[in-house]
Formats: structure tokens, C-alpha cells, sequence
């Protein structure tokens, strides 16, 4: 048998270039009891990262899995935070270690809002799919899942008063919930569009939305008296107080009734910005209110305290009854209250690109801290007085450092492997490969393609504006900038001999550069400088140039979808390669300058020979257009980037895929190999570079296609509505759990235990029956290498107490059921292992084995199954009494006699 080639794993090594991900919200945290208010916390893609504000610093990451995170909320005692995904998933991390301590899964789609209640105890999430589920904290599990609304859930609050919930969404409506028996009795229909933020003020008796105009409507909440609520219902006959008369036709509750509150329109705050309010915030003691729509002015406004509404409510009254004085009116003056002598306008903070989230902290002193997270991937915070007069906010922190402002469109390695430069729309950074820091930071134009200058000493740039531009990186300063081209540079490469570089450009020709050191006139010093050897028309538009390794060919890929090989010496062509139905985005030559790879926009990966110009193979590459493509040095092996997300790795010789790097969530813009090949840099629209390292894990085609379709039949589950829990009904309320396939393999490891506790009970039985007829005690039976694995070889009750009391608790890594998937994964369990877990669960309860987790499991059991054991029990009583038997048994025994009758027809003819 013939050797194969051995393919060796490239694995996700770090993220990072993302400073904050647009997608999650910005939250105040507190680490270790430190100072308030220095450190924050970001969404990075599928990870958070926590800030130190004043060092510019990350100090924790909390390691996320595979999908984007979606929102941020840290717990009441600062502990922990709740983390939601783009997959429905909900993580609770320990702000201690960072490491994760629960998890939920209930929704179906993107987690869109978090909450906690006043006591941590209790956690509501809202999602895309328009539902919203009550989690219990501490018991680990859900509670009750609440049906309703019609669109993307916006904000979900708990009130402290009463066991009450207020939801809002997308479909415009803001609905009350009940907790005790989990029925909306309240739906607010005075919003004429979407309802995208909410506020509890004033001690829960002010509501505060955010709708799709530039209005902040506020709505007085008022409590029923509970003999008042359950007697007759009240009829509305009040008008809703309005500071606009054009609202006058808004209406707050078109039900004529009203039970446990009423909630009635008290006015109207005009916000600055005419767009819709994207983000609604207060400080933790509900004082201060924050505002912003999708430019980059945030508005903020004070709530007065009683105290200081009452006092501002004397002075008007003084003035009216001298102004009625005056006026020599008989009628005493009477002062109404309105919405503007509650709330008043604080100030406007402008920050330095369009806010994306916000959060405030009010801290000792009448201190305001905010903290802006930018759409530009930046991070700022302010601070400002609220007890002056005329308080203004004072910019404390600008995180910029670590990523760049827009998308990073080249990378490139250094020839010692050492260092990645990153080049986007105003900057070009290097990092330390192995750090992972800043070493430089240049502003540039708009960068396209980038290279290290052999001696890693300088780098040059091709831009959009069609200039090169050379810059050193021991000062970080820019050399030269030349205009090399009339159109974009879209592709330059180094030649094999290292003595110049090739450029391609939209302008239709190829221009050919001579490294040569000058002196400079200010230091007269030499420095790096390129010189126009030669030029190459072209009657398309050039969009990547490449060298073959051996200097002998040059390849362009043109607009018209060809590519086009010349001899580099003469420029004469030589090669023409055709079939790419759209324009050919990326191509590279193997080492040995045998194979040419070209990935195109219509998806698709052409390997031609070199040497005829033959094509290979077509591959489909991606579900999108192929934007990068590289061999690994001194291999046939090549790696391309998508629009996908997708980065996959591909076989020019064997034709094959070898695997996909997947960890991208949005467009893989570009790559570059280290010259060693151990290392992948990748960026994409995300802001994220992420770093690939090759391990030394082998893999085997065959498992690596296994584990694709069992990952896409997984992904398939997880998109399918199955019910889940018997008496899930279409009411508003149903259960908080969700069929996952880890619920499905937790039922399966169940199975398997109990399995395996009758093999030892049955082994116990036969060998206690031996030595009663030996009369002697007899060498005890081979016990089950799983069992071995664990250290327990002699008794079953030790057995059970390991691997099914344990299992439940979670402290095997080998048994796992978390405990918040506890009750859907004994739903999955099939009803004839049931009646052996509950004779476990008795022996338990009798040691004293986990009392109250026992008895959580037992009740859930009996209420599930509640139908079958009253079918078993009446089907033994009817024929105990009746002597008749049922459907199934009956049927069963008729078989029976007609295959006996059958048999006895057969023996008499064979007699015969």
C-alpha cells in the first residue's frame, strides 16, 4: 500500500484588532471591589473583553464558543455577568475567574435584551424570536417562557414593587405581564411605530419609551387597589395629558379594562435628533437618562427628585397668584404638573464618530461617568458633575490603540515570522505576532496591498488613490509617497530576486519598480526609495499581479475574467487562461512555479498547469466570491478566503478540501502565510484579525467530512420548532426549555448509566448466588472498565452514587448534563427507564444521597409522565376486576394462538 500524504490541523490561535463589537451593548463592571467605574464591558465577536478604562489595558476575556455575542448584563452584586448569543444561547460568567457557571438554552434566534432582577435571583432574555423566558438563577433551569408579541423583543424590565414584568418590541406595543400566573394583562398601543427603548422611572411609577420618531414618551403608572382589581372592572374615562395637541389621537389603552395597574400618557420630551432612538439608558439609580440616535450626539437628561419637583412647583404657583393678583383675578391660581418640570435637559456630549451603545454610572459626588461605544470600533468615556449648574463633560479615555477605525483590507508577514502588518482605510499597524501588541501605529491613505521590504526595515503600501507609499519602521515615519498610478493599486508583489516590485493597477497597466537608496536632503542620510524601471498596457483593468518563484513568468488578472501570462524578461505573452465567468479576484503560483491557482468572484478555484496552461480542476470554493488565495511555502497546498466567512484549505495536486477554519462573522476580506507556513493571519468586516496556528494533529479526510455533516445536521436541529415539553400549548405562556442536541446526548448518557448499573446489579446477583452455592465467598466478578476508569470496582451502591446522583451534580467530566438541561434531558429519556431511575431515586432519598436535587428530578418525572402511569395503574385494576384485558394484550395473545395453530396444521401434515 502506497504512503498518503499527511495533512496537519490548523486551529484558532487568538483574536484580535476588535476593540468593541458593534453587535452587544457597552456595561459598567466591577472587578475585585475596584474603583467604580474603570472598567467596561465589550462584545469581541464571540468573546467579551473587559477594559481598564484608564490603562488602555484588556484585563479579562471571557472565552466565548463559536457565535457572536448579542448583549451584556452584569449581575445586581457585580459578580457575574450575563452573557447572550447569536444562537439563542445564554452564559453566565464569574467576573472572578471568567469562567462560564450556567448556561441557558431556550431561544431560537439572536438574544436581543437582558435583564436581572433586584435580588440577581431570577433573569428575563428576549430574543429575535419574539419570545421572552423567565430564567431562575440559582436553580439553574427555566421558568416559564411568555408568547405575545410579534416582533424582535426591544427591552424586558422586573419591577420591585410587584411580581409584574413590562416588555416592548419592534411590533410597537409595550405589554404587562403577570408573573404569578404568567398572562399578559396589558397591552400599551399608543406607539405608532417600533418601541426600541424603555425606562422605568421615579421609583416604578414613570414610564419612560423610545420610539421611531424624535418623542421620549412618558406614561404615569398608577396601582390598583386589590379590591379594586378583582372587583368590576374600571372603565377609562380620563384624557391622557399631552404637551403636544397633535397627540391628542394617541390613545394609551384601547381595553375598556384595567386590572392591577393603569398606565396613562403624562407627556412628551422632544429629543435634538430627528432619528430614531437607538439606544435608551439610565445611570443605576434611574437619575439620569441617556439618549442617541445614529449620529454621534449623545443627549442627557436629569430627573428631579419629589423634593425638588415640589419646590419648583411652589415658585410657579407664587408666580401665577402674582401674576392673578396683578390682574385682579377672583380665582385662586392652579398649577398643573407636566412632564418638563420632572425632567430637564443635562447636557450634549459630541463624540468623535457615530454611537452605536451607552451606559452611565453615577458614582460619589454627584459624578456621571458614560462610556461610548462607537461604531468606528472605539471605545470613549467622559465624565462630568451633575450637581453644577451648567455641568460639562470632560473626555477621560479614548481606546484606539488596538484596532484599527475601518476595515483592514492587506496583511502581510515579516520574512522572520515575527511580525504582521495590517493596513485599512487611514492606518497601518504592526503587531508583535507572538504578543499580539502594537509595536507600530502610521497614518496612511487608503491602503489596498502591503509588503515588508526585504530587511523587514520598511514597508510599502499600494492605495486607492494610486500612490505608493514607503515607510520605516524604527521611527514610524513616512519616506516617500510616489505617484506610481492613475487608478487604484490593487495588487504589487515582490520579485523573486527581491531587487524590486511589480504594481497592477485600474489605470490598465503594470508598472515595474527598482529598490535604490538615496540620500535625503534634509539628513543626508540614504534612505529607501523605488525608481520606474518599466511598464506593461494592458487593455483591462489589473486586479493581482504575481511573480512566478523562479522569475521566468508574470501573471494578471484582468476585468474581463482572464488571466494572462507573460515572460517577465521580454514581457512577450505566453498564456492565456480562460473560464472564470466573473473577473478573477486573487491568484498565486505554487514554489515550484508548476501550478497556478485563481479564485474568482462567481466562487469558484481553477488549478491550471503552468506549462501548457491547462486547467486542473475547477472547484466549487465558497458560497461567495473568493477574495484571497496563497500557497503554503513549498507546498501544493493553498488556502482561500471567502465572503462566506469561510476560510478553507485545498489540495492542488489531489484536488481535495482538507478542512475549513471557521470563526469569522462576516466577510474574509484577506490572509498571508508566515514564510514558515505554521502561521494565518486573517481579517475581515468584523474588525477582527485572528490569528491560526498549525498544531501537529494529523487529519483524516474521511472523519473531517463525518464531523461536517454531523455539524450540519446539528445546525439543522437547531433551527427546527419541535416542541419540546408536553403541554406546550400556543398560549402566552409555555416552558423556558429547548430540544438541543446536547439534551439529546445527555439522555443517551443517562440510558448508558443506567445500562450499566443493571449489568453490575445483575453481576452482584449472579455472583451472591454462586457463593450461597458454594458456601463459601468466591472471587469477586470483572468489573466494567468504565467503572475501573472511575476507581470503583467493588460495590454498585457506590456505582450508583458516582454515576447517577453525580451525574445529575454535574462533577464528572465524563457524565456531563448541566444542570439548566436537567429537565429536558429526563423528557427525552424514553418512559421504560423511568420506573428504574425512580426505584434509584427512592434508594437515594433513603441515604440521604442529594435530597432536594432527588426530589427536583422525581416531580418532574411523575408530572411528565403522569398520563402513563394512570393508563398502567387503570389497565391493572380493569382486569383485575373485570377479568378482560387490553386492545394491545389481547391482540398479543391472539398472535400467539395462530402461530400455535399454524404449527400444529404443519406437524400433522409432516405425520401425514
Amino acid at each position: 500500500m502506497g504512503l498518503t500524504k499527511q495533512y496537519l490541523r490548523y486551529v484558532s490561535s487568538a483574536v484580535f484588532g476588535v476593540i468593541g463589537s458593534q453587535k452587544a451593548n457597552i456595561a459598567y463592571v466591577t472587578l475585585r471591589g475596584g474603583e467604580k467605574g474603570r472598567y467596561v464591558a465589550v462584545a469581541a465577536c464571540e468573546h467579551v473583553f473587559i477594559w481598564d478604562v484608564r490603562k488602555a489595558e484588556k484585563v479579562l476575556i471571557l472565552q466565548g464558543q463559536k457565535h457572536e455575542v448579542t448583549f451584556l448584563c452584569p449581575s445586581p452584586d457585580g459578580v457575574h455577568i450575563a452573557v447572550g448569543y447569536e444562537d439563542g444561547a445564554v452564559r453566565i460568567f464569574s467576573l472572578l475567574n471568567g469562567e462560564s457557571t450556567v448556561s441557558f438554552n431556550g431561544h431560537k434566534s439572536a438574544v436581543t435584551v437582558i435583564n436581572y432582577d433586584a435580588l440577581g435571583a431570577r433573569l428575563v432574555t428576549g430574543s429575535k424570536d419574539t419570545d421572552v423566558i423567565v430564567w431562575d438563577v440559582i436553580n439553574e433551569c427555566g421558568l416559564y417562557r411568555l408568547k405575545g408579541h410579534k416582533d424582535v423583543i426591544t427591552q424586558a424590565l422586573f419591577l420591585k414593587k410587584k411580581n409584574l414584568l413590562v416588555t416592548s418590541s419592534k411590533d410597537s406595543f409595550v405589554k404587562w405581564w403577570d408573573l404569578d400566573t404568567q398572562h399578559c394583562f396589558k397591552t400599551m398601543v399608543g406607539h405608532r411605530s417600533e418601541v426600541w427603548g424603555m425606562l422605568l422611572l421615579n421609583q416604578e411609577d414613570r414610564l419612560l419609551t423610545g420610539s421611531a420618531d424624535s418623542e421620549l414618551r412618558a406614561w404615569n403608572i398608577s396601582y390598583l387597589e386589590e379590591g379594586k382589581a378583582d372587583g368590576e372592572p374600571r372603565v377609562k374615562k380620563e384624557k391622557t395629558l399631552l404637551e403636544d395637541d397633535e397627540d391628542e389621537d394617541e390613545e394609551v389603552d384601547e381595553s375598556p379594562e384595567e386590572r392591577i395597574l393603569s398606565c396613562k400618557k403624562f407627556g412628551s420630551i422632544l429629543r435634538e435628533a430627528r432619528d430614531r432612538v437607538v439606544s435608551l439608558t439610565a445611570d443605576n439609580k434611574a437619575r439620569v437618562i441617556a439618549c442617541h440616535g445614529n449620529d454621534s450626539a449623545l443627549e442627557l437628561f436629569t430627573v428631579l427628585s419629589e423634593e425638588e419637583v415640589q419646590k419648583k412647583m411652589n415658585k410657579k404657583l407664587k408666580k401665577a397668584k402674582k401674576k392673578a393678583a396683578k390682574a385682579q383675578e377672583a380665582e385662586e391660581p392652579v398649577v398643573e404638573r407636566m412632564l418638563k418640570d420632572e425632567i430637564i435637559r443635562l447636557t450634549n456630549i459630541k463624540a468623535s464618530a457615530k454611537i452605536r451603545w451607552v451606559d452611565c454610572l453615577s458614582c460619589a459626588g454627584g459624578e456621571l461617568k458614560v462610556a461610548l461605544l462607537l461604531q468606528n470600533n472605539t471605545i470613549e468615556t467622559y465624565s462630568l458633575r451633575t450637581l453644577n449648574n451648567t455641568p460639562t463633560a470632560n473626555k477621560t479615555a479614548r481606546l484606539t490603540l488596538g484596532g484599527h477605525r475601518t476595515d483592514v483590507r492587506t496583511l502581510a508577514f515579516s520574512s522572520d515570522n515575527l511580525a504582521v502588518l495590517s493596513a485599512s482605510g487611514d492606518t497601518v499597524k504592526v503587531w508583535n505576532r507572538s504578543t499580539l501588541q502594537v509595536i507600530r501605529t502610521m497614518a496612511c491613505e487608503y491602503a489596498l496591498c502591503s509588503l515588508f521590504v526585504p530587511g523587514d526595515r520598511q514597508i510599502i503600501l499600494g492605495t486607492k488613490s494610486g500612490k505608493l507609499q514607503i515607510f520605516e519602521l524604527a521611527s514610524g515615519s513616512l519616506l516617500e509617497t510616489v505617484d506610481a498610478h492613475d487608478g487604484a493599486v490593487w495588487s504589487l508583489c515582490l520579485a523573486p530576486d527581491q531587487r524590486g516590485i511589480v504594481t497592477g493597477s485600474a489605470d490598465k497597466t503594470v508598472k515595474f519598480w527598482e529598490f535604490e537608496l538615496i540620500k535625503d536632503q534634509g539628513t543626508a542620510q540614504k534612505r529607501l526609495t523605488v525608481k520606474h524601471s518599466r511598464s506593461l498596457q494592458l487593455e483591462e483593468d489589473v486586479l493581482c499581479v504575481k511573480f512566478s518563484p523562479d522569475h521566468r513568468l508574470l501573471a494578471v488578472s484582468l476585468l474581463d475574467c482572464t488571466v494572462k501570462v507573460f515572460y517577465t524578461d521580454t514581457l512577450k505573452f505566453f498564456l492565456s487562461l480562460y473560464g472564470h465567468k466573473l473577473p478573477v479576484l486573487c491568484l498565486d503560483i505554487s514554489h515550484d512555479s508548476t501550478l497556478i491557482a485563481t479564485g474568482s468572484a462567481d466562487r469558484n478555484v481553477k488549478i491550471w498547469g503552468l506549462d501548457f496552461g491547462d486547467c486542473h480542476r475547477s472547484m466549487f470554493a465558497h458560497d461567495d466570491s473568493v477574495m484571497f488565495l496563497q500557497f503554503v511555502p513549498k507546498t501544493h497546498l493553498f488556502f482561500t478566503a471567502g465572503k462566506d466567512k469561510k476560510i478553507k484549505q485545498w489540495d492542488a495536486d489531489k484536488f481535495e478540501h482538507i478542512q475549513t477554519l471557521e470563526g469569522h462573522h462576516r466577510e474574509v476580506w484577506c490572509l498571508t502565510i508566515s514564510p514558515s507556513g505554521d502561521y494565518i493571519v486573517s481579517s475581515g468586516h468584523d474588525k477582527s484579525l485572528r490569528l491560526w496556528e498549525r498544531t501537529r494533529e494529523p487529519i483524516i479526510l474521511e472523519e473531517e467530512r463525518e464531523m461536517e455533516r454531523e455539524a450540519e445536521v446539528e445546525e439543522s436541529m437547531a433551527k427546527g420548532d419541535v416542541p419540546v415539553v408536553p403541554g406546550e400549548t400556543q398560549g402566552e405562556a409555555a416552558p423556558a426549555g429547548k430540544k438541543t442536541v446536547e439534551t439529546v446526548k445527555a439522555a443517551e448518557r443517562i440510558m448508558e448509566v443506567l445500562e450499566l448499573y443493571r449489568e453490575e446489579t445483575r453481576k452482584m446477583e449472579e455472583h451472591k448466588y454462586a457463593c450461597e452455592k458454594a458456601g463459601k465467598e468466591l472471587p469477586p466478578p470483572q468489573s466494567n472498565p468504565i467503572l475501573v476508569a472511575f476507581g470503583n470496582t467493588s460495590s454498585p451502591c457506590l456505582f450508583i452514587k458516582i454515576h447517577s446522583v453525580c451525574f445529575f451534580l454535574v462533577c464528572l467530566p465524563a457524565c456531563v448534563v448541566i444542570l439548566s438541561e436537567l429537565e429536558v434531558s429526563l423528557l427525552v429519556l424514553p418512559f421504560p427507564y423511568i420506573p428504574e431511575l425512580l426505584t434509584l431515586f427512592n434508594s437515594y432519598i433513603q441515604q440521604g444521597l442529594e435530597v432536594e436535587l432527588v426530589c427536583r428530578c422525581l416531580f418532574f418525572l411523575l408530572k411528565v409522565s403522569n398520563i402513563q402511569w394512570t393508563l398502567q395503574f387503570l389497565q391493572r385494576e380493569i382486569e383485575s376486576k373485570e377479568d378482560v384485558m387490553f386492545f394491545a394484550d389481547a391482540t398479543g395473545r391472539l398472535d400467539e394462538k395462530k402461530k400455535k395453530k399454524r404449527k400444529r396444521e404443519r406437524a400433522v401434515l409432516t405425520i401425514a
